[in-house]
C-alpha cells in the first residue's frame, strides 16, 4: 500500500512541476515576443530548465506563446501545455455592440454610467505592446 501511495505522490509532484514550468515558460516567451520566435523560445527553455523541467514544444503566434513542458521520469513523466499573451479586449459591462439598438440606448456623444474616458484601460485590458504586464497564462485542457 505504501508503494502505491508513494508512486501516486511522485506522479502528482511531476504534474504540478510541469504545470508551473509551463506557465512560467509561456509567460517568458510572451514577454520576449518582440525579439522573435527563436529568442522567445530560448528564453522559455531557460525558464523551464530553471524549474527542473524541459521544453518539449514552443510556438509563437504574434504576441501569444504556446508551450509544452515536461517533468518527471519514466512512467511518471507529465506534459503540460500553456498559453500566454496579452489579455483580450472586452467591452465594458452592459455595452451594446456597434449598430445594435437597445431599450435605454444612449444617444451618440452622451456619457453613460460605466463609460470610461478614451485612453483609460478597462480591468483585464492590456496596453498594446505591454505583454509582460497584461500577460495572462492559462493551462489548456
Amino acid at each position: 500500500m505504501f508503494g502505491v501511495v508513494l508512486a501516486l505522490g511522485q506522479a502528482v509532484v511531476a504534474r504540478h512541476r510541469a504545470a508551473g514550468g509551463a506557465d512560467l515558460a509561456a509567460l517568458a516567451a510572451a514577454e520576449h515576443w518582440a525579439r522573435g520566435a527563436t529568442a522567445a523560445c530560448a528564453r522559455a527553455e531557460r525558464i523551464a530548465a530553471a524549474q527542473e523541467t524541459w521544453l518539449v514544444r514552443c510556438a509563437l503566434t504574434g504576441q501569444v506563446s504556446d508551450v509544452t513542458v515536461a517533468s518527471g521520469r519514466g512512467p511518471f513523466t507529465a506534459e503540460v501545455r500553456a498559453r500566454a499573451g496579452p489579455a483580450p479586449e472586452r467591452p465594458p459591462a452592459g455595452a451594446v455592440p456597434e449598430g445594435a439598438a437597445s431599450a435605454g440606448a444612449v444617444p451618440e456623444g452622451a456619457a453613460s454610467a460605466g463609460a470610461l474616458p478614451e485612453g483609460v484601460l478597462r480591468a483585464g485590458a492590456a496596453a498594446e505592446g505591454a505583454a509582460a504586464e497584461g500577460a495572462v497564462a492559462k493551462r489548456a485542457p
